[in-house]
C-alpha cells in the first residue's frame, strides 16, 4: 500500500529520557544542583578567590538544595559581582535561571562560563546537549568531540555523539559511537534501545530487533521499546509481531499520533479493516485533517463497502490534499461499488494521468526536508542576515549533491520567490562565476527574465539549463511557457508534456494550448489534471473553470466544480 509507506518511522529523533544522570537542566534539572556541588569546588577558577568566596558558593549551593532558588541566586549574583569570571558560581547561576525558568538568560551564563574554561566537561556536556536540542548538531558534535578528547570513551559523550551524527545524517559514525559506547556501558537499556534504533534506522531491522529485544529484557518500562520493536518488526516484514508489540505501545502511550499511525498502517498490512478504522477514527479525533489517516480510513471503508463513506472520506482528503493519487485509485473503486460507472471511469484516468508524471516529482520526506531548509533560508533573508544564509545553504544543501555554485543558487531562489529580482540576480549571477554549470542558475535567470517581460533572453537561459541537465523539468516548463507567450502553441505542448510538470500554472498554459489547437479531448484530460493539482489554489482552478466554459466544455466544467466541494 502506498499509504504504508508515506508513515515516517524514524525513533532516532529523540533523546533518551531514561539516561538521566547527563540530561540538560531542562528535561532534569534537579540533577544539576547536586552535580555542580560536587564538581564546582575541585574546578580550578579563573583567577584566584578568596576562601570567603568558596564559603559563600558553598552557602548559596545549600540554599538551593533546600529549596531556597530566590536566595541562592541573589547570593551567587552578589558573588559573581565582586568575582566575574568564577566558574563554579557561573555554573551554579546558570542552573538556578534554568530552574527558574530564565532558559535564554541561562544558557547565555553558561556560554560564559565555557569561554572562560573552554575545557570544562561537564559545561561541554551541558552545552552540546543544548545545541543539540536546539538542532545545531554540527556545533554539538564540537563541543562532545571535545569532552571525549578530555575524557576519553566516556558513555555520555559517546551516546549523544551517535545521536548528533544521526541527525546530521552520517549513519556510519553514528553507528560507530554507538558502539564504542555499548563497549563501555554494555548493560545500559538506553544504550541498547538507541543501538536498536539506529541499526533499524540504517536498514538493518533483523540486528536492530536482536538488540531492541535485549534492552527490553533489561528493562521494559524503556520510553517507546515496544514501539522501536514494532518499527523493527515491520520493516523486517514480522506483521504478527509488529501488530503485537504496536498494540502495546498504543496501550501505553493512547494519545501519541506516530505510535497510531504504525499500529493502523499495520492493522491494515493486516486486511484487519475494521480494527484500522477504529485507529484512523482516533487519529482523526485528535487531527481532523490528517492525510495519512483519511486516506487509510477511506481504504478501511472501501474494502467494508462502505461506499458512500469511502466517497466522502477520499473527497475530502483530496480538498485537503490535491496530491494524494492513492486516492484517486481508490475513489474509482468506491464509485464502482456505487454503480456510478462514468465517475469511477474518470478518476481511474486521472490516477493514471498522474501516475505518469510521480517518476519526476520528489519524495514526500524529501520534499519535506527542503521546505524546512528553505523556510529557515527565507526567514533569515527577511532578516537581512544573507551570509548566514549562505552558511546554512552550504552546510545543509537541499538538493541531491552540493557543488560550490548550489548555495547561491539557492539563495537565489529564495530571493526570487519573495519577489526580490535584484538579489535573486544577483546571487544566480555570482553562481554562474563560480561555477558555469551551477544546476539551476540558469533556470532562475531565465524565470526572471520572463518576469522582465525579456522572451528572446529567457530562451537562451532554459536551453543553456538543457544543454547540461537534460532532465531539468523547470527548464523544460519553463521555455515551454516562453513558446506559451510566443503563440507557438504546438512547441509549447511538446515542451510542457515533456517537462510532466504538476504545477498548475504550467498545466494552465497546456490546457490552454491544446484548446487553441482545437484538441479539445487532450485539453479536457490535461484538464482534469489540472483540477487535481489546482484545489489548493482557488485563483487557477476557477480560471480553468472560466477557460472549460469558453471552450463549451460546459459539463465538464460543472463536474470538477461539483467535485472540488464548497
Amino acid at each position: 500500500m502506498l499509504w504504508i509507506h508515506s508513515v515516517k518511522y524514524s525513533p532516532c529523533g529523540r533523546l533518551s529520557k531514561k539516561r538521566a544522570r547527563s540530561l540538560p537542566l531542562s528535561l532534569c534539572v534537579t540533577l544539576l544542583i547536586p552535580l555542580t556541588v560536587a564538581t564546582s569546588l575541585s574546578q580550578k577558577p579563573a583567577r584566584s578567590v578568596e576562601s570567603s568566596a568558596k564559603i559563600e558558593l558553598q552557602k548559596a549551593t545549600k540554599l538551593a538544595q533546600q529549596g531556597d532558588q530566590v536566595a541562592a541566586l541573589s547570593l551567587t549574583s552578589a558573588l559573581l559581582d565582586k568575582y566575574p569570571d568564577f566558574v563554579p558560581a557561573l555554573k551554579l547561576q546558570g542552573s538556578l535561571l534554568e530552574r527558574s525558568g530564565q532558559s535564554s538568560e541561562a544558557w547565555r551564563i553558561y556560554q560564559e562560563a565555557l569561554s572562560d574554561a573552554p575545557n570544562d566537561a561537564e559545561l561541554l556536556l551541558i552545552m552540546g546537549l543544548h545545541l543539540l536540542l536546539g538542532g545545531q548538531n554540527d556545533q554539538a558534535i564540537i563541543l562532545l568531540r571535545r569532552r571525549l578528547r578530555l575524557l576519553p570513551m566516556d558513555g555520555d559523550s559517546l551516546f549523544y555523539l551517535a545521536q548528533a551524527y544521526h541527525l546530521n545524517g552520517d549513519d556510519a559514525l553514528a553507528l560507530q559511537s554507538i558502539r564504542n559506547c555499548l563497549r563501555v556501558e554494555a548493560d545500559n537499556a538506553s544504550v541498547l534501545q538507541k543501538y536498536g534504533e539506529m541499526l533499524s534506522s540504517s536498514g538493518d531491522n533483523s540486528a536492530a530487533l536482536h538488540w531492541l529485544l535485549r534492552a527490553r529484557q533489561f528493562d521494559a518500562t524503556l520510553e517507546l521499546i515496544d514501539y522501536d520493536i514494532a518499527v523493527a518488526s515491520f520493516y523486517n516484514m514480522d506483521l504478527p509481531s509488529a501488530l503485537k508489540y504496536a498494540a502495546r505501545a498504543a496501550e501505553h502511550d493512547p494519545n501519541d499520533l506516530h505510535i497510531l499511525a504504525l499500529y493502523a498502517a499495520v492493522a491494515l498490512k493486516l486486511s484487519q479493516w475494521q480494527n484500522a478504522k477504529a485507529i484512523f477514527e482516533r487519529i482523526l479525533a485528535v487531527k481532523s485533517d490528517d492525510g495519512a489517516a483519511l486516506l487509510g480510513l477511506g481504504e478501511c471503508e472501501l474494502e467494508l463497502r462502505n461506499y458512500q463513506a469511502s466517497v466522502n472520506i477520499l473527497s475530502h482528503l483530496l480538498q485537503v490534499d490535491p496530491t494524494r493519487i492513492t486516492a484517486h485509485f481508490f475513489l474509482a473503486r468506491a464509485f464502482r461499488g456505487l454503480g456510478r460507472t462514468s465517475e469511477a471511469q474518470q478518476e481511474s484516468d486521472l490516477h493514471n494521468m498522474m501516475m505518469q508524471q510521480i517518476s519526476s516529482v520528489p519524495l514526500r520526506q524529501d520534499a519535506e526536508r527542503q521546505k524546512a531548509i528553505w523556510d529557515q533560508v527565507r526567514l533569515l533573508l527577511t532578516e537581512h542576515r544573507e551570509s548566514d544564509a549562505l552558511r546554512l545553504a552550504r552546510v545543509k544543501p537541499p538538493g541531491p549533491s552540493a557543488t560550490r555554485g548550489n548555495a547561491y543558487v539557492f539563495i537565489g531562489a529564495v530571493y526570487l520567490s519573495m519577489g526580490n529580482t535584484e538579489d535573486a540576480k544577483r546571487n544566480l549571477t555570482f553562481a554562474l562565476a563560480t561555477e558555469p554549470t551551477a544546476r539551476g542558475a540558469h533556470t532562475y535567470g531565465g524565470i526572471i527574465d520572463i518576469l522582465q517581460g525579456d522572451l528572446a533572453t529567457a530562451e537562451k537561459d532554459f536551453q543553456a539549463e538543457l544543454a547540461h541537465d537534460p532532465n531539468n523539468r523547470l527548464a523544460r516548463a519553463g521555455l515551454g511557457e516562453v513558446r506559451y507567450r510566443q503563440e507557438r502553441w504546438s512547441d509549447a505542448v511538446n515542451q510542457l508534456t515533456q517537462s510532466k510538470t504538476t504545477t498548475p500554472r504550467f498545466l494552465f498554459m497546456l490546457c490552454d494550448s491544446y484548446f487553441r489547437l482545437g484538441e479539445v479531448k487532450s485539453a479536457n484530460e490535461a484538464s482534469e489534471l489540472l483540477a487535481a493539482y489546482a484545489r489548493g489554489e482557488p485563483r487557477i482552478f476557477d480560471g480553468l473553470i472560466d477557460l472549460l466554459k469558453r471552450n463549451g466544455q460546459l459539463t465538464l466544467a460543472q463536474q470538477l466544480s461539483l467535485r472540488s466541494g464548497p
